[in-house]
């Protein structure tokens, strides 16, 4: 069975991949969970695969990835081998970031949905202390 979305990962996914940082947004603490890297999940007969998807297909560090997250998956009771791959059949978009990744990178609404850019901007500044 494969586990599509987020929100749909088990239990036991989630928490291994949860300190599995997006080596670009790691100073700001940003797991594959919050970027939604992380397709899907399926076991079957104690071997995980895990499909991730890529924020560019030029990712420098796509190796080094699919080798942390492997080995969190391989650290997991019941999972004696892990098939850690990269889908190019969907493409990453902004819509699969959580909405902590999105709050902590910013993302900006299109500018056809703010009617007045100003009074947005300050609106979404970060309170002074």
């Amino acid at each position: 069975m494969t586990i599509d979305g987020m929100s749909e990962l088990p239990t036991w996914a989630r928490d291994a991949l949860a300190g599995v940082y997006d080596p670009c947004c790691r100073e700001k603490g940003i797991s594959v969970l919050d970027m939604g890297l992380v397709r899907s999940v399926q076991v079957e007969g104690g071997v995980a695969k895990v499909e991730l998807l890529l924020t560019s297909g030029w990712c420098p560090f796509a190796a080094g990835l699919l080798t942390e997250v492997k080995n969190q998956i391989l650290g997991q009771p019941g999972i004696s081998d892990a098939d850690v791959s990269i889908v190019w059949d969907e493409a990453w978009t902004t819509d699969r970031l959580s909405p902590r990744a999105r709050d902590i990178l910013r993302f900006l609404p299109p500018p056809a949905a703010v009617a007045d850019r100003d009074e947005y901007i300050r609106a979404h500044l970060p309170a002074k202390e």
